[in-house]
């Protein structure tokens, strides 16, 4: 019944997390997109109370009209809206999700033996470590190169080389899966928490001052941008390593820290196109092409490094039966797939079952090597090559 629950409370959360993920992520994209695409207000008016930009669009059968003011507005609207419940949903739903995940059962998920075997306990105040140790880091670099001539460029090689340094890290501590989603969910605090400490205190003292009728200090509004800039910069990394868990090739690679980084700075130098392409198209800068060219170039490089060697030849041997496969499975895979519990509703405890599942079976043990998880039961490469060699003469039951 515990799996059974835990498995309700993963597809729940997961389906939360995706859900309010979109509309953090989307409604960051669209801002981002808009202050790239704003142009000086036409209207006398409207630069007369202080607008800085303004764009035009089509949407939906109707038009609009967003006009941004860069320190403050001439009067508070009646009604202004708050982008932050957004992030903090992702957060909290986020977090639930890992707990559940990973948290609970350590010493399946998180801990793999022959990575760095530690207790339960100490992985798991290991990997909150992480989360709490990236934030304070990248918080102490942006308040202090932040402020210093060339700022952003020193903040931003700073932050690689920190990003750099905690996957590798992180990839010689966990499994695989777990330190990839670890990494992630590490960027992904940061981002919440530029929200939470930054960006939203900032603009509740601009809205405050100007309820007292106090000159607005820009400084709050610089703050916040820079923070939001680099969370759109973080996006494209995390989902990779938010989505990595469903394909092993990347995490269970033995340079997987390396294969980590290679494809977020893919992700992160794509983003860039996107984000100076709205700029491009007004004229500001030139082409970004070579943005997205850098990141193609990253992706294909990890595609090619990651292609399967060719299978060594094998010396001719009996055949292999059924009941030796069955073997195996019984001693190192029935404990999660019998009788007893089905995870993931597959079972292999008959002939009949193992045949049936006989290409999942391949692909996960002998293919990824995913299952076991974390090699929890210590199937050995020769039982892995007999599944094989079994799968490849057609799965036969007998």
């Amino acid at each position: 019944m515990e799996t059974y629950l835990l498995d309700w409370a993963n597809l729940l959360l997961r389906w939360l997390h995706v859900i309010v993920a979109i509309a953090w992520i989307g409604s960051s994209f669209y801002f981002v997109f808009l202050d790239s695409s704003l142009t000086t207000p036409e209207d006398e008016s409207l630069r007369r109370e202080g607008a800085t930009g303004e764009l035009w669009a089509v949407h939906g059968g109707g038009f609009y009209h967003p006009v941004k003011y860069a320190v403050s507005p001439p009067q508070l609207p009646g009604h202004l809206h708050w982008f932050f419940w957004e992030s903090y949903s992702t957060w909290l739903s986020g977090f639930a999700l890992f707990l559940v995940s990973y948290l609970w059962s350590p010493s399946v998920y998180l801990i793999d033996p022959q990575v760095f075997d530690w207790s339960p306990p100490v992985a798991i105040a290991s990997a909150l470590a992480f989360l709490v140790v990236f934030w304070l880091a990248y918080d102490a670099i942006c308040r202090t190169l932040g402020q210093t001539k060339n700022g952003d460029a020193k903040v931003g090689a700073a932050v690689a080389l920190l990003v750099v340094v905690a996957a590798l890290l992180a990839t010689s501590l966990f499994a695989g899966r777990a330190a990839f989603l670890l990494v992630g969910a590490m960027i992904a605090t940061a981002m919440s928490a530029n929200v939470f400490f930054w960006i939203i205190p900032g603009q509740r003292k601009v809205v405050a001052a100007l309820k007292a009728g106090q000159p607005v200090d820009p400084i709050h509004g610089q703050r916040g941008k820079q923070r939001s800039v680099h969370n759109t910069y973080f996006t494209l990394p995390v989902l990779f390593a938010m989505l990595s868990n469903h394909y092993s090739f990347t995490y269970a690679n033995p340079h997987n820290g390396w294969v980590l980084i290679a494809m977020m700075a893919a992700g992160a130098a794509i983003r860039q196109f996107f984000v100076l392409r709205h700029g491009f198209k007004l004229g500001r800068n030139p082409h970004p092409w070579k943005y997205a060219a850098a990141g193609v170039v990253v992706l294909i490089g990890v595609i090619v490094w990651l292609k399967p060697a060719p299978p060594a030849p094998v010396a001719a041997r009996p055949a292999v039966s059924a009941a030796q496969v069955q073997a195996v499975v019984a001693q190192r895979c029935a404990m999660c797939h019998g009788e007893a519990l089905q995870s993931k509703g597959v079972r292999l405890d008959s002939p009949a079952e193992l045949k049936r599942h006989a290409q999942a079976v391949y692909q996960q043990a002998v293919v990824s090597k995913t299952m076991p998880i974390n090699n929890a039961t210590g199937i050995t490469d020769e039982e892995r090559a007999l599944i094989g060699e079994w799968f490849r003469a057609g799965a036969p039951t007998e």
